[in-house]
């Protein structure tokens, strides 16, 4: 899908795109998972590189500057949000931004996302198609913002999970913490190629002015406190996750020692019934009373088998806090 904006009176409008020549000098071409014709219709309006529009194409395109002829390709990766069941899961893609060398400025994304609906239905302010520096810092502002929000969402959710797992331990739960744990990982990797990206911008343009120079370093104080909060989030989650583990890894060492306790004392009187069920002569043979003498006889051997066990320290129950 190919959409074409423009600044008019400080509020973005949408133009009908053409196949004629259409003049994309300080407009907004935005391609969400864009056709080859709609990726040709661009490059031949705008003379932009085919390879540079196809790069945010990849999901697992690396965040990245690189200039082209005079155009300006910037790479970053944005936070995507994905309902599952009952639950949400948390990820990354990459979001490509060309400056063209013809005064316009190209957007490509595999799908659609946030960033882009808060910069079309004016959530974003202050955007200017025609100041596209600006347009591009605001973008990255934008996205640094959402990863803030998005890690704030996964916070809740792990105290959430947590409180559920205090009741009961079900794998549900804890396949829950795996996905949070995992959502954290591209987090804090998407993170910090961002701020190599925040970084280079900084020094390739000394002429900024004074406002767009302020909002860049904005960009990178954002950056900076997500990637810092992904990092204390995941620390936490992570030991949370060892801890469960340790306590999952304890209740079937418990289960296992009732069980091996089980299995020796039961192991008694069948050891007793083995003697005399041999076809050999044994003591109380033919006896009426026989059997009942060696039900005791294996009676009393468990019954001091289960005490010595009860005994040990390995079996005993520690006392309650």
């Amino acid at each position: 899908m190919i959409q074409i904006f423009q600044t008019v009176d400080k509020a973005m409008q949408e133009l009908t795109p053409t196949t004629g020549a259409i003049d994309l000098s300080n407009k907004w071409v935005h391609l969400t998972n864009p056709t080859d014709r709609e990726i040709e219709l661009v490059v031949r309006a705008s003379g932009v590189s085919e390879d540079l529009l196809k790069a945010a194409l990849d999901e697992e395109e690396r965040a990245r500057i690189e200039p082209d002829d005079g155009d300006l390709l910037v790479i970053f990766d944005i936070p995507t949000i994905e309902e599952e069941e009952k639950y949400y899961s948390y990820s990354t893609m990459p979001l490509g931004v060309v400056l063209a060398a013809n005064g316009s400025l190209i957007s490509v994304c595999l799908r659609e996302n946030s960033i882009v609906h808060g910069l079309i239905n004016g959530r974003i302010k202050n955007v200017d198609t025609a100041r596209r520096e600006q347009f591009l810092y605001r973008m990255l502002y934008s996205t640094h913002v959402k990863f803030l929000q998005y890690l704030r969402q996964i916070d809740k959710s792990s105290q959430r999970i947590q409180t559920e797992l205090h009741r009961s331990t079900k794998n549900k739960e804890l396949i829950q913490l795996l996905d949070l744990e995992n959502s954290l990982v591209y987090f804090s990797t998407s993170l910090r190629a961002n701020s190599i990206i925040i970084e280079k911008l900084i020094r390739m343009d000394s002429k900024k002015n004074e406002e767009d120079t302020e909002l860049l370093e904005d960009v990178g104080i954002e950056n900076r406190q997500a990637l810092d909060m992904c990092n204390i989030y995941r620390d936490i989650l992570s030991g949370t996750m060892d801890a469960y583990a340790s306590v999952i890894s304890n209740n079937l060492n418990i289960i296992m020692r009732l069980l091996t306790a089980l299995t020796v004392v039961m192991a008694v009187p069948t050891i007793f019934a083995s003697f005399w069920g041999m076809n050999t002569g044994v003591p109380f043979e033919g006896k009426p009373w026989g059997f009942w003498v060696v039900v005791g006889i294996a009676s009393v051997f468990t019954a001091i088998s289960a005490y010595f066990l009860l005994r040990t320290k390995k079996f005993k129950k520690k006392d309650k806090k």
